[in-house]
């Protein structure tokens, strides 16, 4: 499992010092950094170990149909799901938890397609800054348990749960965040029915479906190459959903209070709940996963309705990345999420 060789080879090298990372990055500027160097692990694979996919191939549903290899796929699985000017894309994480990162173009918008599986962060983002389409893949390295990205014009390294770069010439760029849905297969297939489905280039190529991260999120397993500090009165694996209420103002919700009262209105913000997907980090199978439910976040302006940009992320690394910000949560602690 993927998991065990992750431990296994950052064994010893889990403060890594930057002196040891140039003969593989000669073209990253470690003299600029916006965080600690010494915050920076390795993770055992090495720079593009986990590779990206940088030329994705589609399937088209044919009224909401799933054809070919995405009919493998079930109703239930997770997906990360974009929409940009009427071109829709889902992108199964049976998919992406082999990859980590996905470089697209969608209804015209060069995007970044993410998910960190330590973390449970599935975020998209916009890959344009300053008018300079950048290309991303994975360095290997992890900072609060979260994928640290680097783009390959300038070997930059950008965090992936804040959108931040965080060494080398880029340091202090941010990353436009889009919204998106991480949602069950059939909700995507039912608001899209001729949406497009991402599927491997080989199937045989990695043990797509396959979940190499078994028993990850159980109630009281702790985050792997983590050792900050935990949040208090939740468990660090449970999952929140995590939303930036306005510039830099971030909050969250527990998983378990969403799916006890359904909906949560917080001013114009409102997160809704409702049952149906699995989770990608529990049993062998991502099919076989139990039920987390899906989370729909939007804001409410002129009486409208529209998605905006969210997070279910597990409670430690919110509150690695956001201390200080604050986690609703039931007054008691319940049921793994």
């Amino acid at each position: 499992m993927l998991v065990a060789v992750i431990i296994g080879t950052a064994v010893g090298q889990a403060m890594a010092e930057p002196g040891s990372w140039r003969a593989e990055w000669p073209r990253t500027d470690f003299s600029r950094h916006t965080v600690p160097l010494r915050e920076i692990k390795s993770g055992g694979p090495p720079k593009d170990g986990i590779p990206s996919i940088d030329t994705p191939r589609f399937e088209r549903l044919k009224d909401g149909a799933a054809t070919g290899w995405a009919s493998r796929i079930g109703d239930a699985e997770p997906v990360i799901t974009l929409d940009i000017r009427g071109d829709a894309r889902a992108y199964p994480l049976s998919v992406l938890i082999w990859h980590e990162i996905a470089n697209d173009t969608v209804g015209g918008t060069p995007v970044a397609v993410t998910y960190c599986p330590l973390c449970n962060a599935a975020l998209v983002f916009e890959r344009t800054v300053e008018n300079r389409v950048l290309d991303f893949g994975t360095t290997g390295k992890l900072r609060n348990s979260d994928l640290v990205m680097y783009d390959r014009q300038t070997e930059s390294w950008w965090q992936q749960f804040e959108g931040d770069a965080i060494v080398g010439v880029m340091s202090g760029k941010r990353l436009h965040l889009l919204p998106s849905r991480l949602e069950s297969f059939v909700r995507f297939r039912q608001r899209f029915p001729n949406g497009q489905v991402l599927i491997p280039h080989d199937p045989a190529a990695r043990r797509y479906g396959i979940n190499p991260y078994v028993g990850y999120d159980a109630s009281g397993q702790m985050p792997l190459l983590y050792d900050g500090s935990l949040p208090d009165g939740i468990d660090p694996m449970e999952r929140v959903v995590a939303v930036e209420i306005r510039l830099d103002h971030h909050e969250a919700w527990s998983l378990s209070l969403l799916r006890e009262r359904g909906t949560i209105e917080s001013g114009d913000i409102i997160l809704r709940w409702e049952a149906g997907q699995t989770s990608a980090l529990d049993k062998r199978t991502i099919a076989g996963g139990r039920d987390i439910g899906n989370v729909v976040v939007q804001r409410r302006h002129d009486g409208q309705l529209s998605d905006i940009p969210y997070d279910v992320t597990f409670a430690f690394a919110f509150h690695a990345f956001r201390p200080g910000s604050p986690i609703h949560k039931r007054t008691s602690i319940g049921p793994e999420n």
